[in-house]
């Protein structure tokens, strides 16, 4: 039988937040070889090959450069480290950055424990449940820490995670980030860059930017959205699935409003498959955005969805998907797009 997620409570420690600071089951298995570039786009051929190079000099350098570092932390100001410490991966969604990301943790051979991955929300949570010098006395201690799906949405986050950085890099941290743009708009990518790196001022000498282009790989050549199920296929499919969970997609809304984002993956734990009735457009900016958080653990984990109601490409409003979240709507339908079809192949 399943079960449903909107009846979970779930709980995580601070100490749970650290260790998780690893690459999601979906990106376990990932690295650079597994990569297959666009032979039509030369700049992914390009990032793989730069990225290696930078492995190469996290791994040479990296004992000496995070020990110096930890002592410079707490003996007043540090020197400038040298350019090349930090990589910033821009381009659009679904281009393969979370893939090269995860395969950069994997190929610097260093204890799981002397590095970290994380998104941009879950560095800010980490943060909020340690607080900020605790936070930077725990990451002070690793090697590389990479940060997928770098935010500048909201000034406050983007400050706090910056100056966090700073600390990060003065204590011989390498960096390494990816963002979001549209693939319709020539030239936002690089002005997205721009701005990261301005915000981290300190930082800016130490990042070298890669701009990956090309196209959403999930939807090459396949088709669109999948039609939905009937509410009575959504609920078959779920309960003769081990590990499915079956949820009314109303209900489990309301229910996202009261857990933090934090504990959207603790949410989905011992969770195989998702299914959802009466799926239905978001006109709710909150609810929206805990829509996409909910949709990126969701594909992490690589949980099929079994869904009635309305095709995910109608998930959010027309005036969401131009609005200035527009990025982070598109990357979730593509996402949801992708697990839809895992989902239908279910049923």
């Amino acid at each position: 039988m399943s079960h449903a997620l909107a009846e979970r409570r779930p709980t995580v420690t601070p100490a749970q937040l650290v260790a998780e600071m690893v690459p999601p089951p979906r990106f376990n298995d990932v690295r650079f070889d597994t990569y297959i570039p666009d032979a039509t786009q030369p700049s992914q051929s390009a990032a793989v090959a730069h990225l290696r190079a930078f492995a190469a000099a996290v791994t040479s350098g990296a004992t000496a450069s995070g020990a110096a570092g930890r002592r410079r932390l707490f003996r007043g100001r540090p020197k400038a480290p040298a350019a090349g410490q930090g990589v910033y991966l821009d381009g659009g969604y679904g281009v393969g950055k979370t893939h090269l990301l995860a395969s950069l943790w994997h190929a610097v051979p260093v204890p799981a424990a002397q590095k970290s991955f994380g998104t941009f929300v879950e560095l800010t949570n980490l943060v909020g449940a340690l607080g900020f010098q605790q936070a930077v006395a725990e990451l002070s201690q690793r090697k590389l820490l990479c940060i997928d799906e770098f935010e500048l949405d909201d000034p406050g986050d983007t400050v706090l995670v910056s100056t966090l950085l700073t600390r990060l890099a003065e204590a011989g941290v390498h960096l390494a980030a990816t963002s979001n743009t549209l693939p319709d708009k020539l030239g936002e990518g690089r002005f997205a860059a721009a701005d990261f790196l301005r915000e981290i001022q300190g930082l800016a000498a130490r990042f070298t930017t890669l701009r990956i282009d090309g196209q959403d790989y999930r939807h090459r050549g396949l088709p669109d959205a999948p039609a939905p199920l009937a509410d009575e296929a959504v609920a078959k499919t779920a309960d003769a699935h081990p590990g499915a969970s079956l949820d009314d997609f109303p209900v489990l809304l309301a229910h996202l409003a009261a857990v933090h984002p934090s504990r959207y993956g603790a949410l989905l734990a011992d969770t195989s498959a998702v299914g959802l009735r009466g799926v239905e457009t978001i006109t709710d900016q909150a609810t929206a955005l805990r829509m996409v958080v909910l949709a990126d653990r969701m594909y992490d984990r690589e949980l099929p969805v079994i869904a009635s109601g309305v095709p995910f490409d109608r998930l959010f409003t027309e005036e969401m998907l131009a609005g200035g979240y527009r990025k982070k709507y598109l990357r979730a339908v593509s996402r949801l797009v992708s697990l839809g079809r895992d989902g239908a192949a279910l049923a």
